[in-house]
């Protein structure tokens, strides 16, 4: 479930991933880079390179 937070240094909104595993709730914030020179998309497939190139 998404939810939105804000951001504890620019009091902007942030996105929110709330997950309950067994009797443990995570919340994860999520934050992109605006000077950033790779796209999620880019990011993504380099990380599945990399793990396919460890196996």
């Amino acid at each position: 479930m998404n939810n939105t937070a804000t951001h504890s240094t620019t009091n902007t909104p942030c996105p929110t991933v709330r997950k309950q595993i067994g009797k443990t709730t995570y919340i994860v914030r999520v934050h992109f880079s605006q000077t950033a020179k790779e796209t999620m998309e880019d990011k993504i497939k380099r990380l599945l390179r990399e793990e396919v190139r460890k196996m």
